[in-house]
């Protein structure tokens, strides 16, 4: 086997792994979210307080969602890799776009994950004088504004799934569903 042939195998191996992994990722981290079945949004200081404060489970699943985020791009690239055809700019446009979410999801895990999980530590005299600050992070004030971009991830991979069913790596009813799924993630609590 030569050294392309054996690149192309290791690439395609790690992009199968991938694809299955960052979905359990995923679900697992979502399923340790308090109040998983809710469709509340968290509006005020208290809220966010109530999620995350001694609830070292919140931010493990935080932690896990960021965790899969490097397997996100890499399969978001593999897909950009599999489009050639029809699907080409449809692969380029929805790749740069997902890659693009994946940074912004990793903000978002940053503020939410490693900055609370520090706050969590702090002495309870010390953190009431906190949580009025807390708002900050649930309006996304000043530059997290851009952790809203995690947005692209399902929206760019939505196009690349355009691109896959126009060359025909899927069946048309399976990217149907493939689409249903991603849409299913542009929920703004999640």
């Amino acid at each position: 086997m030569n050294s392309v042939n054996r690149h192309k195998k290791v690439m395609d191996t790690i992009s199968g792994v991938s694809i299955l992994i960052f979905p359990i990722l995923l679900l697992i981290g979502f399923l340790l979210h308090p109040d998983i079945t809710s469709f509340e949004l968290v509006h005020t200081p208290q809220q966010l307080v109530n999620n995350f404060r001694n609830n070292t489970m919140w931010h493990i699943g935080h932690l896990i969602v960021a965790f899969a985020i490097p397997f996100i791009i890499f399969s978001i690239i593999h897909f950009m890799n599999l489009l050639k055809g029809k699907g080409l700019w449809y692969g380029i446009i929805g790749g740069v776009g997902g890659i693009f979410g994946s940074v912004a999801l990793a903000l978002d895990k940053g503020s939410l994950c490693l900055i609370l999980s520090g706050f969590d530590t702090l002495p309870e005299e010390e953190f009431v004088d906190l949580i009025p600050y807390l708002q900050v992070i649930i309006d996304k004030a000043g530059l997290l504004v851009i952790n809203w971009l995690f947005i692209l991830i399902p929206l760019g991979v939505v196009i690349q799934t355009i691109g896959l069913i126009k060359e025909k790596h899927v069946k048309r009813w399976q990217g149907i569903l493939i689409i249903a799924g991603l849409l299913l993630l542009i929920n703004s609590d999640i």
